[in-house]
């Protein structure tokens, strides 16, 4: 049984970064490709990342490229988000997720199957 935990988020001005945290209590991390979804209240679930097994590829959304990076370090059982120029509009909760086969594609949600309690990220004006 896979059980996923996110830290990291919290409080930060626009124009500020954080770098998210998800540790993974499986036994075997490395097999799994991994994602970072964001989900408002009321809103659809959004795919902002997904990284390949060994993590020597990633998937990034429109909505965060060039100001998102996704990373994981399998040792320590880890996937990483680094935010940057975060904007108000990133407002939210972020998960982690980690790929339901080991076939698929990690840019498609439908991909995940298993998933963290969330962190929340706040960015102030």
């Amino acid at each position: 049984q896979v059980q996923l935990v996110e830290s990291g988020g919290g409080l930060v001005q626009a124009g500020g970064s954080l770098r998210l945290s998800c540790v993974s209590s499986g036994r075997t991390f490395g097999l799994y490709t991994m994602g970072w979804f964001r989900q408002a209240p009321g809103k659809e679930r959004e795919l902002l990342a997904g990284i390949s097994r060994s993590g020597g590829s990633t998937f990034y959304a429109d909505s965060v490229k060039g100001r998102f990076t996704i990373a994981r370090d399998n040792a320590k059982n880890t996937l990483y988000l680094q935010m940057n120029s975060l904007r108000p509009g990133d407002t939210t909760v972020y998960y982690c997720a980690g790929g339901r086969s080991f076939y698929g594609d990690y840019a498609q949600p439908n991909h995940y199957g298993y998933w963290g309690q969330g962190t929340q990220v706040t960015v102030s004006s």
